[in-house]
């Protein structure tokens, strides 16, 4: 925006202000009924209108959007758990019956294997049916995963002891002992029911990840009053609105829609979507944001941005996009989880070949036992969930503070940054002209100075004039109404009000109207150094005194630049104002590093030499001069409150428009990030101790062997550690 003090007062604003909404999709499409999409939480490239199991990791699917009604249970979690509570009786029985049935004495041996497999079938053949169809899955896809050594380990456990009850006889003497070969049917059993009881917790925990997406969509109303053309009223639902309804907002009532005020006062309650907590007042020609909350007056608005459109449904899908995002530290661990489940096969092999050439009587019965541990414990599935679960909660918890992240690599590369460019007008002021003051000439007051250029200017539709306008309505002045006005191009305006000759403009209209204007110039150009745009009044050729508009520093920018600068970043203000008006607002905020009268192209330039000396820049504008910079920075920061190109250009919107909000997302990436690591640490930490206690090498020494039941329990309980430390982020970030 534009406001130089040396120019004409009432010159045309370049900078474009855009409605208070989120950035439009980047697609054209209609946003998805919540539920028609499925995607999985690990790889987000994975896309179909159905549910189902990822073809590369096996995980159920999930909805992009979840329904605002929908509760915490997913059918998959309903279905496991189904299939656990129906099966654990049978695992705790035979459980029992392998661990004491020689000491009761009820069955013979040989029977005794029979009832086992009697007793275990159902858990393995029905409740981990499902884990070996995504077993089948990752060989199919050649995408070894966790279900790869699930199904192997529970699936060569469940075979061995089906062989050995059927084909006894078909086994060396080697493998005999207390007159059988020993079965591990309580091992393949209990494995699947704690792999079921894992995944039922690890799929309760994740469901409160989209909590903040779920909130979100239980703001909107369901039903909107709509005004008909013959003056009668409706409630239709939501759905049924269109651009250009015009809609009635009962005192009480949420926002239907994203619109504007035509008739009525009242104070809105914008804290759920912008996080002002005071209501914020509205009259004709005011925006309104859909799922808003009207708190006195009534109020008529015409539908401008419907469905998709709104700004709560791009706040949706932007937190949508950013949780199914891969963070750049989620591609490494997705490769290593790969190459890890290759190594781990091979080391259970390498087990098994040990154990059965090297080991104590039975061998292969060890040799067999341990590579089925070996490939339980060493599941990657936390491996898998390390960084997916940090990024899902950190997301959703910043939505909640007015901070959107557009993808999971924004929240990577935001702990790094180390320099901050800002725009000035709408950034760090107010973007919007408010009037600063009146300069009375001698013999003149300020009040009838403020009457008289508030009286000519009701004629003009410049927003400097109304600023002038709204400062003397508020003052209750009397205005006259304005007669034979002109508007001089570029320099002011002029007319008649109640019989005197009015002209209102910059020096060039001064000067072209031969009013001497030296005896306020100290005056003027102490008000320029404060960064007010200056207008002189003349009546009847005489100059009557000065005018002063400015755009207003806002309230939380000098907090929010002192939160800036103690976490070690150099601020820097690039503006397309002028450089007198620039460095007085620098000035006022202690900002050194000022560059006015800026192009778009200068402000891509200034971000691109400031990368090339190694800086780590971040970005904060919100218009649409500010868009090719935002694109260019590491990290682009766009303003809520600011135009869509802006939004679509950023990585991240902070949604009440505030620079506070900065700080606050920088605190969440590092925050993130180290969530991020320490899931990380735990899982490889974890595998690197498991997997040498379940392949037998502490044996020689301790004397100890790790069940395939304990690496069962192991397995899951290192998932749903995982999570809930991802989980932390709701209370720290």
């Amino acid at each position: 925006m534009s406001m130089q003090p040396h120019h004409h007062a009432h010159e045309h604003h370049a900078h474009a202000q855009g409605p208070a909404h989120a950035h439009e999709p980047r697609h054209e499409a209609p946003l998805p009924a919540p539920g028609t999409v499925y995607t999985c939480p690990m790889h987000p490239e994975i896309r179909q209108d159905h549910p189902g199991s990822c073809p590369k990791c096996g995980m159920a699917l999930e909805p992009l959007l979840p329904e605002a009604e929908a509760g915490d249970e997913n059918p998959e979690l309903a279905d496991f758990s189904r299939r656990f509570w129906w099966t654990l009786p049978l695992t705790v029985a035979v459980t029992v019956l392998a661990m004491a049935g020689h000491r009761l004495g009820w069955f013979g041996m040989g029977t005794q294997s029979w009832v086992e497999l009697l007793l275990s079938a159902p858990v393995v053949l029905w409740a981990g049916a499902p884990f070996f169809v995504r077993w089948a899955q990752s060989l199919t896809h050649r995408s070894p995963n966790m279900w790869t050594l699930i199904g192997t380990g529970t699936g060569a456990a469940f075979l061995y002891s089906v062989a050995a009850t059927l084909a006894p006889r078909a086994f060396p003497p080697s493998f005999f002992d207390m007159g059988r070969v020993p079965v591990y049917f309580e091992a393949a059993a209990v494995i699947v029911s704690l792999t079921l009881l894992g995944q039922m917790l690890e799929l309760r925990a994740r469901s409160q990840t989209s909590a903040a997406i779920k909130s979100l969509l239980g703001l909107a109303p369901k039903t909107a009053r709509r005004i008909r053309p013959d003056g009668g009223e409706e409630d239709v639902p939501l759905t049924h609105v269109h651009v250009g309804d015009l809609l009635r907002v009962r005192p009480g009532e949420k926002v239907p829609v994203d619109g504007v005020v035509v008739e009525g006062a009242s104070a809105v309650d914008e804290s759920m979507l912008t996080g002002e907590p005071l209501p914020v007042g509205k009259r004709a020609g005011d925006k309104l944001i859909g799922a808003t909350l009207n708190t006195s007056g009534a109020l008529v608005l015409r539908s401008e941005r419907v469905g998709a459109q709104t700004m709560l449904s791009q706040i949706v899908q932007m937190v949508a996009q950013a949780q199914r995002s891969r963070a750049p530290m989620q591609r490494m661990a997705d490769q290593v989880a790969g190459a890890f489940v290759v190594m781990v096969v091979g080391i259970a092999l390498l087990t098994f070949l040990g154990w059965g050439l090297l080991g104590p009587e039975p061998s292969w019965v060890h040799g067999l036992v341990n590579a089925v541990a070996v490939l339980i414990i060493a599941c990657p599935c936390a491996l898998g969930l390390a960084t997916p679960m940090s990024i899902m909660v950190a997301t959703g918890r910043a939505a909640t503070r007015g901070v959107l992240f557009r993808d999971a690599a924004a929240i990577e590369r935001l702990r790094e940054v180390d320099t901050l460019i800002v725009d000035k007008t709408g950034t760090l002021t107010e973007g919007k002209p408010a009037f600063h003051g009146a300069e009375p000439a001698p013999g003149w007051q300020a009040e009838e100075v403020l009457r008289l250029a508030a009286s000519l200017d009701q004629g003009s539709e410049h927003p400097l004039a109304d600023a002038i306008v709204g400062a003397a309505r508020e003052r209750g002045l009397r205005l006259d109404k304005p007669e034979e006005f002109e508007s001089g191009s570029g320099i002011g305006v002029r007319g008649r009000v109640a019989g005197r000759r009015l002209a209102l403009g910059n020096t060039a209209l001064m000067r072209q109207l031969g009013v001497a204007v030296d005896a306020l110039v100290p005056q003027a150009e102490a008000l320029r150094a404060q960064g007010a745009s200056v207008m002189h009044l003349a009546v009847d050729g005489e100059l009557a005194g000065l005018l002063a508009v400015a755009d207003p520093v806002k309230g939380s920018t000098p907090e929010a630049l002192k939160a800036l600068r103690e976490a070690g970043l150099r601020v820097v203000m690039a503006t397309g104002d002028g450089l007198t008006t620039a460095r007085a607002v620098g000035a006022r905020l202690g900002i050194d590093e000022v560059h006015g009268e800026v192009k778009p192209a200068d402000k891509l330039a200034l971000v691109e030499a400031l990368q090339r000396q190694g800086k780590v820049v971040a970005m904060a504008g919100d218009g649409i001069n500010d868009a090719p910079a935002l694109a260019q920075a590491d990290v682009g920061l766009a303003m809520g409150t600011g135009t869509d190109v802006a939004m679509n250009s950023a990585a991240v919107t902070l949604v009440k428009g505030d620079l506070r909000g900065i700080a606050q997302a920088r605190a969440i990436s590092q925050a993130t990030i180290a969530n991020m690591r320490q899931n990380l640490g735990f899982a490889f930490v974890y595998n690197a101790l498991g997997v040498p206690l379940a392949a037998g090498l502490l044996y020689p020494f301790t004397g100890w062997l790790l069940s395939p039941m304990i690496a069962a329990l192991a397995m899951s309980l290192s998932s749903v550690s995982v999570v809930g430390n991802a989980l932390r982020l709701r209370a720290r970030a």
